[in-house]
C-alpha cells in the first residue's frame, strides 16, 4: 500500500467545494480545506505508485476549481 499527501491550490473561494468533492473519491482517506500556501490537503492511498499516479491525474486533478497539485508520497525510513 502506498500513501501520499496531495497539496492542492484552488481558485479563490473553491477550497471547501474541492475538499468535499475529493473526499468522495475512492482511495482518498481524508480531504480538508486549510489556510496557508495550499488550500486543500488530501491523504490518499493506492496499491502501487502507478495506481497512486492514476488516482491523482485521472481523478483528483479533474476536480473543478483546482489550479495546482503537489503529491508527496509517504516514506518509512
Amino acid at each position: 500500500m502506498v500513501q501520499a499527501y496531495i497539496l492542492i491550490q484552488t481558485e479563490v473561494g473553491k477550497a471547501s467545494s474541492v475538499a468535499e468533492t475529493i473526499g468522495k473519491i475512492q482511495g482518498v482517506i481524508q480531504a480538508e480545506d486549510v489556510t496557508g500556501p495550499y488550500d486543500v490537503i488530501v491523504r490518499a492511498q493506492a496499491d502501487t505508485v502507478d495506481d497512486l499516479g492514476r488516482l491523482v491525474v485521472a481523478k483528483v486533478q479533474q476536480v473543478d476549481g483546482i489550479t495546482r497539485t503537489l503529491t508527496c508520497p509517504v516514506v518509512h525510513i
